[in-house]
């Protein structure tokens, strides 16, 4: 079930873009590098599929409810 918005999801996939650009930068060496990947496919895959476990957990919801 989708529970992030359309705002919430073009942030994600920004954000997720930007970090895998410092990670194949090799931003903060070898870890930097490790950290900001996986931050990255984590970010873009939340942003493409539009579900955050975090925010299923929390009980967080961006998106409009559908009637």
């Amino acid at each position: 079930m989708v529970n992030e918005g359309r705002t919430d999801r073009i942030i994600r996939v920004i954000l997720g873009v930007v970090l895998g650009i410092l990670a194949i930068a090799k931003t903060g060496g070898v870890a930097g590098e490790w950290i900001f990947g996986i931050l990255a496919v984590v970010a873009i895959v939340t942003g493409l599929t539009g579900v955050c476990g975090l925010y299923r957990l929390v009980g967080i919801r961006t998106c409009p409810i559908r009637k």
